[in-house]
């Protein structure tokens, strides 16, 4: 009797999480088809259905609906599967970064000089945000890990969103896109350290000792992966190598293995598990053949299905109706603007200093204005540490959709005063 009383509960919860599968793979696809048809990346549609699938719309409006769809009983189910996804995208991530770029002669004051100013100008403008909202935003045992989140999330570039927006556009290839691209390659290598840095501080309960150990544990797995790991990857791949672009399955299982002990390994150093991902994937950026491989069969299950559940868990934590105050609406259209113009003008400036014609230094800092799926990804850090307060979270949020859906239009306008061409965009 007690068995079958488990069994019936385990299906309950099975159901419930299919149900909230079927709804959120749907809606995600049905919306990031709608992004396409206005000329917005995917990701756009399918971060505002998770906002539409959460409270602000669909909890607040429909609530009986909402409750029948997202039952609790498959929350712990969808967080995990969430995570599995953000592992498996972040080592995508990782593996397709083009350092090459970095490397550029023609280019390397152009985007060495746009790095700088796309970290630092947002940086000290998150900072000093952070410092001026900290008294009201949080209780003082967290004000100083709220205040460096608030600084990471104002720097950081959305490099996969960012690549789908050059592609649209045609600029994958010209000196802009390549400037742009890798400026933001640097900005999230940079990026990604300042945030392993700020969460183990904030992991830490703020006790610096502790942090250090945690840092230099980093630093040690650091240079692990790249002494030990990579002429370990080298061999991997050349004793089962890509054949007519197909991943062998015992390469697929090792290399599966290796990013989920590679998360491990990050999580132990009181540093999520995501960051094991996109460590790992940087070892294989050489290795082409396989990147394009992983991209094909695992990247497009990942996009399709593990990413719309990563938006929709972030959907279900952000409440726009919750800023119910002329001064909480006050306070989010001057973060939106304060992180909009501390990296489109300081770009522009740094770009035109490098010899970087005008026109091409303003699209440049659009360009370098995109945030989306990265800024969400440190915001869920920060709201899962209980550093950054309910309010504050979804005002990033909406500053990072907005600083993201900016993007396409503020590039037309730019493109049709000079009558440079418009692309394509590409499915994903």
């Amino acid at each position: 009797m007690i068995q079958t009383t488990a069994v019936h509960a385990t299906e309950d919860v099975v159901v419930a999480t299919l149900i909230q599968l079927i709804v959120i793979v749907l809606a995600a696809r049905v919306a990031g088809g709608a992004a396409r048809a206005v000329r917005q990346p995917r990701a756009v549609g399918e971060i505002v259905a998770g906002l539409l699938l959460g409270p602000s719309f669909l909890g607040a409006f429909f609530p009986d609906a909402s409750s029948a769809v997202f039952a609790s009983a498959a929350a712990p189910a969808m967080q995990i599967l969430s995570q599995i996804g953000l592992i498996l995208l972040m080592f995508q991530i990782g593996s397709m970064f083009e350092f090459g770029l970095l490397r550029n002669g023609r280019n390397k004051k152009a985007v060495l000089f746009v790095t700088i100013s796309s970290i630092g100008a947002p940086l000290g403008t998150g900072l000093l945000i952070g410092w001026l909202t900290s008294p009201f935003m949080t209780d003082g045992d967290h004000a100083v890990a709220y205040t460096l989140f608030v600084a990471v999330a104002f720097a950081i570039t959305a490099v996969p969103v960012l690549g789908r927006i050059l592609r649209e556009y045609a600029l994958t290839h010209s000196e802009t896109g390549v400037v742009a691209i890798s400026a933001a390659a640097a900005n999230d290598v940079v990026g990604w350290v300042l945030l392993a840095a700020v969460t183990a501080y904030a992991s830490s309960r703020l006790s610096l000792a502790l942090a250090a150990v945690q840092i230099g544990g980093l630093l040690v797995l650091f240079l692990a992966l790249a002494f030990i790991g990579r002429p370990l990857i080298d061999r991997l791949i050349r004793k089962f190598p890509i054949k007519d672009g197909e991943l062998p399955g015992t390469l697929l299982a090792v290399v599966l293995a290796c990013i989920f002990a590679a998360g491990i390994c990050t999580q132990k150093l009181g540093i999520f598990v995501i960051f094991g991902g996109f460590l790992l994937g940087l070892l294989f950026h050489r290795h082409s053949a396989f990147v394009e491989a992983w991209r094909r069969q695992v990247g497009q299950f990942v996009l399709v299905f593990f990413l719309p559940i990563f938006f929709t868990y972030t959907g279900l934590r952000t409440n726009v109706l919750g800023l119910d105050s002329g001064a909480k609406w006050a306070l989010c259209l001057g973060i939106v603007l304060a992180a909009t113009v501390a990296k489109i003008v300081p770009v522009y400036v740094a770009s035109r200093l490098a010899g970087v014609e005008p026109v091409q230094a303003r699209i440049l800092g659009v360009l370098m204005n995109t945030r989306a799926l990265m800024e969400l990804i440190v915001l869920n850090i920060g709201f899962s540490l209980g550093v950054i307060p309910q309010d504050m979270f979804t005002m990033l949020v909406i500053m990072a959709v907005a600083t993201t859906v900016m993007t396409g239009p503020l590039l037309q306008a730019l493109f049709r005063t000079t009558g440079h061409g418009r692309g394509v965009l590409v499915d994903a």
